[in-house]
């Protein structure tokens, strides 16, 4: 019974260490600056915006190259990209081309792509990029054409706009969710302009060491399986969250209202921990050292430029229907990742690495889903995978299983699955998850079998005939459907 009682306290302890690591060190500078950038897509863009290139009916050729495109330049994680996901299919960006971007930006935007080039080598980063595209856009396009009526519905449903009508011109609205996403990437790429310190200051805080080994026998660092643990900067950025949270409840749960001292609140909240998350603090020797990098003079300058657009290009209600909807994502988002990152620090506290590795040692079919799934199950922190597949790859786990866990853990991480459920719902959202690990499997089967010697104009035969039979599908479906236009 004791030694029942002593695992479960372990799980959970894993459980509240993942939690915490996460909530400290991704939510700021990645889901709240994706959270405003919902919201302005939601509230202050026409739908021509987002339907102009991404549209239902906007043609093919288009439609999936641009969200490919646009996903490439963001540098996040499955999570993040799901509330920029529910914010061009919620302003009527077609099913396909949403599903395509949802399923690229994590898996091959270029930094991965280039990181994945300099720790594992040119072969891998071209095979990542070439079957992520070529299997986000097959996606894409079987999701846009089995839910085709579903795709519709939601497109008509989206012809009433929340915010936008009869406001004309909306330059002032598009500058500001641009200068959201300049904050994202500034606040998640990682080049050295950004990361490095360009001065440094210490605070003589003489028990900081002493709390931060506590803090590291609490929540121990092992980036090989994914923990990150919490420093002392994590422990105030925690507080500052919690004091976001409960500012933006009291202040934009009803801001449509009007403004109040909360709503203030929560907006200096959020200023103080995005500047606070972005310094480089250490407990050294003597104290705290602080470092201010690249980060912090990027992130201050989009946050400068960001007010004063807010405070002269846009009205008020455009900004409390912006607060409003960005509010909104927030409700229908967080809890349910708190609670998938939650379950899946549990989880790595029980399956071991080892076990992959035992199954993985071949490029078999089963081995190909052993790597789906750890992908699913062992959800790594962007970036994070990269390294993660190395130490795999050094013990032995065959390239094509080790590709298709590279295709499958940065989208179907087990919160984002859930979050994408509210999003278009449970059996979309589950289809995809299947589409998503059959093709991350077939991608691993693929490139296996070139690593294995398999010819390579066999492997781009075979390619070229899913390809084709996956167009003359969508073609004759499109001709046959009974769906009518939107204009018909």
């Amino acid at each position: 019974m004791l030694h029942f009682l002593g695992a479960t306290a372990q799980v959970l302890h894993a459980g509240l260490s993942n939690l915490l690591a996460y909530l400290a060190a991704h939510v700021l500078l990645c889901l709240l600056p994706a959270f405003f950038i919902a919201g302005g897509m939601a509230a202050l863009l026409p739908k021509e915006a987002v339907t102009r290139l991404l549209g239902r009916n906007t043609p093919k050729l288009i439609a999936y190259p641009a969200a490919a495109a646009a996903a490439s330049l963001l540098a996040v994680c499955s999570c993040t990209i799901v509330p920029l996901f529910a914010g061009i299919h919620k302003k009527g960006a077609g099913l396909g081309p949403a599903i395509t971007f949802l399923f690229f930006a994590p898996a091959a935007n270029i930094l991965a792509l280039a990181y994945t080039g300099t720790i594992m080598g040119p072969e891998l980063a071209i095979a990542r990029l070439v079957l992520s595209l070529t299997f986000g856009v097959g996606i894409g396009l079987l999701m846009a054409l089995l839910f085709r009526r579903d795709d519709l519905a939601h497109d008509l449903a989206t012809d009433d706009p929340f915010a936008v009508q009869g406001q004309g011109t909306q330059r002032p609205a598009l500058a500001f969710v641009m200068l959201w996403v300049l904050l994202l990437l500034a606040g998640t790429l990682k080049i050295d302009f950004l990361t490095s310190s360009w001065t440094q200051f210490d605070l003589a805080i003489a028990a900081a060491p002493r709390w931060q080994a506590r803090l590291d026998g609490w929540f121990p660092y092992a980036a090989d399986r994914g923990e990150e643990g919490v420093s002392l900067q994590g422990v105030v950025l925690l507080c500052l969250l919690a004091a976001m949270g409960v500012c933006s409840w009291r202040g934009l749960e009803h801001v449509s209202d009007g403004v109040t001292a909360w709503t203030r609140a929560a907006a200096g909240t959020v200023a103080a921990t995005l500047l606070l998350a972005t310094l480089a603090i250490r407990a050294g020797p003597t104290g705290l050292q602080v470092g201010v990098t690249g980060r912090s003079l990027a992130v201050l300058t989009a946050m400068l430029a960001i007010a004063a657009v807010a405070r002269w290009g846009l009205s008020a209600r455009q900004l409390r229907d912006w607060l409003w909807e960005s509010w909104h994502f927030v409700k229908q988002i967080i809890l349910l990742l708190m609670a998938g990152v939650f379950a899946v620090g549990m989880i790595r506290a029980v399956v071991r690495p080892e076990w992959i590795e035992m199954a993985a040692g071949s490029n078999t079919l089963a081995g190909n889903l052993a790597g789906v799934a750890f992908g699913v199950f062992m959800y790594f922190p962007t970036l994070v995978e990269v390294p993660v597949a190395k130490m795999f790859l050094d013990l032995g786990t065959h390239p094509g299983p080790l590709l298709a866990y590279l295709m499958a853990d940065p989208k179907l991480s087990l919160q984002s699955i859930l979050i994408v459920a509210t999003v278009i719902g449970r059996k979309k959202a589950w289809t995809y998850v299947g589409l998503v690990a059959a093709f991350s499997t077939a991608a691993g089967l693929f490139y296996g079998a070139w690593h294995d010697g398999v010819s390579p104009l066999a492997l781009a035969a075979g390619l070229a005939g899913i390809l084709v039979a996956l167009a003359a599908l969508v073609a004759v479906a499109s001709r046959r459907s009974p769906v009518p236009s939107q204009g018909g």
